[in-house]
């Protein structure tokens, strides 16, 4: 994750998705959740509950993938 965020400051957008595919879900739920400290929205918990798993989500396929080709 680490160099993800390193090549997202480098401005390697697709590698950056390449080395974490779960970057980008996670900068919107870290967005959401600084909005939302600030405005509240009306389905709150549902935006955040989606997010969260679309998150997870994306972690635990983006690890599988990786593993096939890893040991394939």
């Amino acid at each position: 994750m680490q160099r993800s965020i390193s090549l997202l400051f480098q401005g390697e957008f697709q590698q950056a998705f390449f080395m974490y595919p779960a970057i980008y879900p996670i900068i919107v739920l870290l967005l959401f959740l600084g909005c939302n400290t600030f405005i509240k929205f009306k389905h709150e918990f549902i935006i955040k509950t989606s997010l969260i798993v679309v998150c997870v989500l994306t972690i635990i396929i983006g690890y599988m993938i990786k593993m096939k080709f890893i040991f394939n």
